[in-house]
């Protein structure tokens, strides 16, 4: 089967031309490794998975690099090191190997967690290192699509963005279900719904004993185990610390010092809450969105059979707005503006995602899991723009919904099709 191409491998070609380190950090199993590879087939390749190599870098890692580094160089390819965050110590060597030779794309490094964040790390790398993220597959590229560009549609023309997006391709409520049930990461999206069920709950094992340990010590490990799954059950819901600590029955700190190993690995995406410093009341928490629907909806044991027209709506409306959340947040590296995704709510009022960019530009976009679609969908939308905390802002408010159609409800307030997440055309 041929590989699907990565929307990060241009990035990554660009780095290694610019850069003496590239670093590309990811969840465990969501390609990095797969990436590199396809990039630099013939590159020296070692993986601290691998017990007798990371042995052997433990004990004298400046001269086991240099080794690599001297035996790469007639090559120009780099040396890779896989899973890199089981030994952060390695910095300290990097350091003096790229200072004496100061070549670009000289090593890249692949890892669940970004080493050069860790205490352990030698953190003046400033100038000589580029991190690049990979996530699991984005919905654009499972269909061979561009990136996501709807944010260099607000860019281009805050006003009125319609006339810029593609047209929708055709789609319907099984298949959305179906890509949001089996997610992202390469090998088990193609599993069978009860095989990857299995594989998911596996998954969540290797977290635990092969890379939260490795960024922060785990004491307990079932209860980092019972923290993913309850960030599963609670994707697309603000974090309340003191209630997960007393449903996890342990302290707040330790639920703190958990999520934050997750987050660095990755597996948790915490959302901002976004301020005005005008409203009242405004909401401060984050919300919680586990990065992978696949990985949510096998942990809270749901397939494609649980949301069919009998079902609960709020149940797989929480896994739409993680999906809609993790696809826009996968598309921010490929877009020409630097934006910045949050939440917000006060009182009764809530935009599920705001996006912000230089010059006071936002996008508002509401989640409707609904092939049906009114204008009084667009009620918190139309008070932020013109009463609330946005009106000093140049925006455009979204409702992205189930159904095929782009239409436009009035300036700057648009329905978007759920599929025009992967609409926009392959250059």
């Amino acid at each position: 089967m041929p590989l699907t191409p990565r929307h990060l491998s241009t990035s990554l070609s660009d780095s290694l031309t610019n850069s003496r380190i590239v670093n590309v950090v990811g969840p465990r199993q969501d390609g990095k490794s797969t990436l590199v590879r396809d990039l630099l087939k013939s590159a020296a390749y070692v993986t601290l998975d691998d017990d007798a190599a990371r042995r052997s870098l433990e004990e004298d890692p400046y001269s086991q690099l240099k080794a690599l580094s001297h035996q790469a160089k007639d090559s120009g390819l780099p040396v890779v090191i896989d899973e890199v965050q089981r030994l952060p110590e390695l910095t300290f060597a990097l350091k003096r190997i790229v200072d004496q030779d100061n070549r670009r794309g000289h090593f890249v490094l692949t890892g669940s967690a970004n080493i050069f964040t860790s205490g352990k790390a030698y953190d003046s790398l400033a100038g000589r290192v580029t991190t690049l993220t990979l996530r699991p597959f984005s919905t654009a590229e499972i269909y061979r699509a561009a990136p996501c560009r709807i944010l260099d549609a607000v860019a281009s023309d805050p006003k009125n963005p319609l006339p810029l997006l593609p047209k929708p391709r055709s789609y319907d409520r099984p298949e959305i279900i179906d890509l949001v049930v089996r997610g992202g990461f390469p090998e088990m999206r193609q599993l069978p719904d009860r095989d990857r069920m299995g594989r998911c709950s596996n998954y969540v094992d290797s977290i635990i004993e092969r890379d939260v340990s490795a960024v922060h010590p785990v004491r307990k490990p079932d209860a980092v185990r019972r923290l993913i799954y309850q960030a599963a059950a609670r994707t697309a819901q603000e974090l309340n610390a003191g209630k997960l600590a007393s449903d996890l029955a342990v302290r707040h700190e330790t639920v703190s010092d958990y999520l934050d190993a997750l987050t660095r690995l990755g597996i948790v995406l915490r959302l901002g809450a976004w301020s005005s410093a005008k409203a009242k009341r405004e909401v401060k928490s984050p919300k919680l969105h586990l990065m992978d629907t696949g990985l949510a909806a096998a942990l809270r044991g749901e397939d494609s059979n649980s949301f069919g027209i009998d079902a609960d709506p709020a149940v797989f409306g929480s896994l739409f707005e993680t999906f809609v959340f993790t696809e826009l947040e996968k598309s921010l590296p490929f877009l020409s503006k630097h934006w910045s995704l949050w939440h917000w709510r006060a009182d009764s009022r809530e935009i599920d995602i705001l996006a912000e960019a230089p010059g006071r530009l936002i996008a508002l976009f509401e989640m409707k899991a609904t092939s049906k679609i009114a204008s009084s969908d667009f009620r918190h939308i139309d008070w932020f723009l013109t009463e609330g905390p946005g009106k000093s802002y140049r925006g455009v408010g979204f409702v992205v919904y189930l159904g095929e159609h782009l239409l436009s409800f009035g300036p700057g307030r648009v329905a978007l099709p759920a599929s025009m997440l992967w609409s926009f055309p392959a250059q």
